[in-house]
């Protein structure tokens, strides 16, 4: 056994496809969950289509979401001491017109 094995027996060696290691892009998120489980369905909505589908559905334990929350969290502060605040959707101020034509009566 190596001298790098021997210090780092608890490391994780994780590999990535091509096709994974390019990623989707998601601009909703919609969360749902059970007793046992949460779900996260990513959506990207495009403006103007009335349909759109999910691209990614992650399942995870109850454990693992809190974890996933905290890691949101601190990879968020982190970003915005680099960048600045991200505003939040809800001080932003959207278009009525977002999302498709304006609504006719």
């Amino acid at each position: 056994m190596s001298d790098q094995q021997q210090s780092q027996p608890n490391q994780l060696n994780i590999e990535i496809s091509e096709e994974v290691a390019e990623g989707s892009y998601a601009n909703l998120a919609i969360i749902t969950h059970s007793h046992a489980e949460f779900v996260i369905d990513f959506v990207n909505v495009m403006p103007g289509t009335p349909k759109s589908r999910v691209k990614n559905r992650i399942i995870l334990t109850p454990f693992h979401a809190k974890r996933f929350m905290k890691a949101m969290i601190d990879n968020v502060k982190k970003f915005e001491a680099v960048n600045g605040s991200i505003q939040d959707l809800e001080s932003v101020e959207l278009p009525f017109t977002f999302g498709g034509p304006p609504a006719q009566a």
